[in-house]
């Protein structure tokens, strides 16, 4: 310790012999010695012009020096933003095919599922026939209806005429009070009902756009000519509550009563059906070999077998082309209709839902490989009775990551754990995105939504085992907060490959040629002579890269650290005729007023434990060697405090008598060991 304290005392006084031969001891002398000898335009000036000059140049020096930090700031500032530019470059080369999904347009052949959505059909019939012919109900000679699936989300009636005080009527309910009330609002005479359902929402002869009803009519709505005034105007709703029978309820209106039927319809049939294994699912779907009567890639002819079946939540079973999961994906050996992927689909559109599906066709997806089809946000329809041409470009996108922006290789660094990994599929922000909505679901109603997968441990929703579980669903759906902590917890993927697609469509197949295409077709399928096919069901495909150029989109930094350096040396440069060495000059400069700082630290201390000891002797304090001879010489020594009769008296002045007590002669035994008297 006391060898590191001599070290530290020696660089100081290194430190101090420096400064007493260049800059000086105080910071002025510094200052002036830094003036004289920088580079730097400027600070010369001030010491060895006149005063006026003077203070020109040093008001100049302060103004161009605060420019200079000023624009660094700025350039900083923009370095640190991490802005990118993006660029644009063209290549040509051999590219793989992209993987091709096809599903149909309704997800289960009707004559498989239609046992158990019998209950939910006969439902829907009475429900629009209550509405479209309040006067011809005819469900009393029928089976009896299974209102408590009706009442867990029944459809009801609005009715808007008075803004403020809108009138609910339920369409199966049997109590009139609500019918009775508006009858009387309207001061008219009518025919009292068993039902609300005697309330029409379509007039005869009335457009969608003018749907009007009749106070309490049980009979068709009179001609629009004497009616115009009396007429009130109805919108269906779904009703949602959080729990059967609750007051906490929510109505979901729609500007058409075709969009309130499908809606309901979907969340009734999703209750159904997630109670029903995924067994049952594929085999009440359409199968790959009824599906794909025929296939052919490039010169190479294909079937059913090629393609990787998966069950998908909004469409059934689909099929994947060229998914590369068990093998390598295949290129595309030339550009042109030639060389692409040519199918024929039968759609079966006779076996649709008809409350469920209401579009008809093929639905199809061009994506990357061992990537998750989301064929309802990036899909295309293909419609029957047409030869659907589809012409491939291929755009690569390449972003940069952290810090320029805020994307992902493969989603490891996401905070949302990925339900479609048991695909086996890579990273997308589709997948996270509902990934997240899905474990919100989860946390929030108990249960899981059909239309996405679970995690484990966890069953999908329906009426009986939750029964507010449709009104928990449509208020995460429409809040704007689940959406944004979604959108701020998934990224983008760095590298991605979009096919943008030119479509053309003719139909097919002609008049002249449909008889002998539809009896070839018909009995490679089904081996029947008889025609099985028909124009309503049959959709053919061409599916081809259009060109081999292809598009890469890449980000760069717009900013780099070499920019960076320049540009602080450029700004330097010009207004203050700077370098680099006159920033060292500058770091010299700092670290001689450190010193300059600490020796003069050390000299305060030293000068405070001189005035410490001044307190503490008044006079001028005694030498050492005064003070050992106070303490051996007894005869220098005053009286102790407290003798009898002494005084404190002044010391005398002169030189104090030896201590003759050294001169005697004391025994041998009496010395001490470490005596000199040997």
């Amino acid at each position: 310790m006391a060898g590191s304290s001599m070290n530290l005392k020696k660089y100081l006084v290194r430190a101090l012999h420096r400064l007493q031969k260049g800059p000086g001891y105080t910071y002025k002398e510094l200052l002036v010695w830094y003036c004289d000898n920088t580079n730097t335009h400027g600070p010369k000036r001030i010491i060895k012009e006149g005063p006026k000059k003077k203070l020109v140049w040093f008001f100049l020096t302060l103004l161009f020096a605060s420019l200079v930090f000023w624009q660094w700031g700025i350039l900083i500032n923009t370095y640190l933003s991490y802005n990118v530019t993006s660029t644009l470059s063209i290549g040509f080369k051999t590219m793989k095919f992209p993987a091709v999904t096809i599903c149909n347009a309704n997800p289960f052949k009707y004559s498989e599922v239609k046992p158990l959505l019998r209950e939910l059909d006969r439902l829907i019939e009475a429900a629009l026939e209550r509405i479209l012919q309040p006067g011809n109900s005819s469900e009393n000679g029928s089976l009896p209806l299974n209102l408590e699936l009706w009442n867990q989300i029944p459809l009801v009636l609005i009715d808007e005429h008075d803004k403020d005080n809108p009138i609910i009527l339920d369409i199966f309910e049997t109590n009139q009070t609500a019918a009775a009330n508006e009858t009387a609002m309207d001061n008219r005479t009518s025919e009292s009902s068993d039902t609300a359902g005697g309330h029409q929402l379509f007039g005869g002869n009335k457009t969608m756009d003018n749907e009007t009803t009749e106070g309490n009519q049980t009979t068709a709505a009179p001609a629009p000519g004497n009616t115009t005034s009396e007429e009130k105007k109805y919108k269906l709703a779904v009703k949602l509550c959080s729990q059967q029978g609750s007051d906490n309820c929510t109505y979901r209106n729609f500007s058409s009563a075709a969009q309130a039927v499908t809606e309901w319809y979907i969340l009734q049939s999703t209750s159904i059906l997630s109670k029903v294994p995924l067994h049952e699912k594929i085999r009440m779907g359409y199968q790959a070999e009824d599906m794909i009567l025929a296939c052919l890639y490039g010169a190479e002819p294909c079937n059913y077998k090629n393609f990787t079946q998966i069950y998908h939540p909004d469409h059934g079973n689909c099929y994947i082309f060229n998914w590369g999961m068990d093998e390598e994906a295949l290129n595309s050996s030339n550009p042109g209709a030639e060389f692409g992927l040519k199918l024929i689909l039968d759609i079966s559109q006779q076996d649709y839902i008809p409350y469920l599906s209401s579009a008809a066709g093929a639905r199809l997806m061009l994506h990357q490989q061992k990537s998750f089809p989301f064929l309802k946000d990036q899909g295309i329809y293909a419609m029957a009775g047409t030869e659907t041409s589809i012409g491939v470009l291929v755009d690569e996108l390449e972003r940069m990551g952290y810090p320029y922006s805020d994307c992902t290789v493969n989603g490891s660094d996401v905070p949302v754990q990925n339900l479609y990994s048991q695909y086996n599929t890579s990273y997308s922000i589709q997948a996270c995105l509902r990934s997240c909505f899905q474990t919100h679901m989860v946390e929030i109603c108990g249960c899981g939504h059909y239309m996405f997968p679970l995690p484990e441990g966890v069953n999908y929703c329906n009426n009986e085992d939750n029964p507010g579980w449709a009104y928990c669903y449509s208020s995460l759906r429409s809040s704007i907060k689940q959406r944004q902590i979604c959108i701020d917890s998934c990224k983008e993927t760095c590298n991605d490959t979009q096919y943008k697609m030119t479509i053309s469509m003719a139909d097919w197949p002609s008049e002249a040629s449909e008889d002998w295409i539809f009896h070839i077709l018909s009995y490679e399928r089904d081996m029947s002579t008889n025609v099985t096919l028909d124009r309503n069901g049959i959709i053919k495909l061409n599916i081809y890269f259009q060109e081999y150029n292809y598009r890469t989109i890449s980000e760069s930094a717009a900013t780099t650290i070499v920019w960076l350096l320049s540009s602080l040396g450029g700004q330097f440069g010009f207004w203050m005729g700077g370098s680099v060495l006159c920033l060292i000059e500058f770091g010299e400069i700092i670290i001689d007023s450190l010193w300059i700082t600490i020796i003069n630290v050390i000299s305060w201390c030293k000068g405070l434990k001189q005035r410490r000891a001044r307190a503490r002797y008044p006079d001028v304090p005694p030498t050492v060697s005064e003070l050992v001879e106070a303490h051996t010489n007894l005869g220098f020594q005053h009286e102790a405090v407290g003798a009898v009769g002494a005084q404190a008296l002044p010391p005398e002045p002169g030189t104090p008598p030896p201590n003759y007590d050294s001169l005697r002669v004391q025994p041998l035994d009496t010395l001490s060991p470490d005596t000199d008297t040997e």
